[in-house]
């Protein structure tokens, strides 16, 4: 899907273990296995997808896509912090192999890491801006979802703004910095922004589908784990509204510490809707929309990989 980034993704792997290298052994062994466990690295790639658009990756380029990786990083440090994850892509979290203090305060390395690579060059201002804004938006959308756990609400609305702080604002800025790196014209970097929020919103509402649906091999994590934690998803607020043991649910919903019977209950009730179609139809409407505001003036190329990205959130299983 990215081979066009192929080469500047192998770039940011490789720069990224020389950037979290540390005079402290610890950070530097915490920040590797951070490094080393992977993802998707979904936003440095769509970030290089609109570079390319119009000029060369180049070390300028790289230092930027880095910083946005380090930034996802510690903030998915942080969340297993709160969380209390044990796993995370099928490995052990930071936090379960060295603990929440270690943890945070490595989180928190990263963070300065990624800054202090955008000191060392002359960005253009708005390339900051986004930043910020991305660490703001971010921390406001977890401290939101945090007061909302355990309360089950049917407000659709509610759930959307908080998964646009959560995932899409930071999707929609990495791919409205590409186009500033690109020298993109304002009408081109705001569809691209665009562009990054719809596919934000399909990818955080396809995760939720698929933490009721997959397996906890597929997902490297616990399976149902929202309701565990007491988030309510799309899903879940789709049954919450249409079931006829929306009582019950809501019971559930609304325990702390439920086991895992009263969860798997809690499954079949979704299921038992039609909470999941209900909610593709929403990631298609987001997807549907990211196709339709790319700019026609970008590389052929550039353009079906955008369209590919669509295509893959559309069909993804883990």
């Amino acid at each position: 899907m990215f081979d066009v980034v192929k080469k500047d993704l192998e770039e940011l792997e490789k720069e990224m273990l020389s950037v979290v290298s540390s005079p402290v052994d610890l950070i530097t062994e915490i920040s590797t296995h951070l490094v080393e466990a992977g993802g998707k690295r979904l936003r440095p790639a769509l970030y290089f997808l609109g570079v390319r658009a119009r000029k060369e990756v180049n070390k300028y380029a790289t230092d930027l896509a880095i910083a946005l990786e380090l930034i996802h990083m510690a903030t998915l440090v942080h969340d297993d912090v709160i969380d209390s994850a044990a796993t995370r892509r099928g490995i052990p979290t930071a936090n379960s192999k060295w603990g929440n203090q270690m943890s945070v305060l490595t989180g928190d390395y990263l963070f300065a890491k990624a800054f202090s690579l955008v000191a060392l060059s002359k960005y253009d201002q708005r390339v900051l801006l986004a930043l910020t804004n991305i660490i703001c938006a971010m921390s406001e959308g977890e401290i939101v979802q945090n007061r909302q756990t355990f309360i089950p609400s049917t407000d659709e609305q509610e759930y959307f703004g908080r998964i646009a702080k959560k995932t899409a604002d930071f999707i929609a800025a990495s791919c409205q910095l590409g186009g500033i790196i690109a020298e993109l014209n304002d009408d081109e970097i705001a569809a691209l922004y665009e562009y990054g929020y719809s596919i934000g919103m399909a990818f955080q509402v396809t995760d939720d589908i698929l933490d009721i649906t997959a397996t906890s091999e597929q997902l490297g994590k616990p399976a149902g784990n929202d309701i565990l934690q007491g988030i309510v998803t799309l899903p879940v607020i789709r049954a919450l509204t249409v079931s006829s043991d929306k009582e019950e649910l809501t019971k559930i919903v609304s325990t702390k510490g439920m086991g895992q019977e009263m969860l798997k209950r809690g499954l079949e009730i979704v299921h038992a809707t039609d909470a999941v179609e209900y909610s593709y139809r929403a990631v298609d409407e987001f997807l549907d929309r990211a196709r339709t505001v790319l700019p026609s003036s970008l590389p052929q190329e550039i353009r079906d990989t955008y369209i590919y990205v669509a295509d893959f959130i559309a069909k993804r299983k883990f």
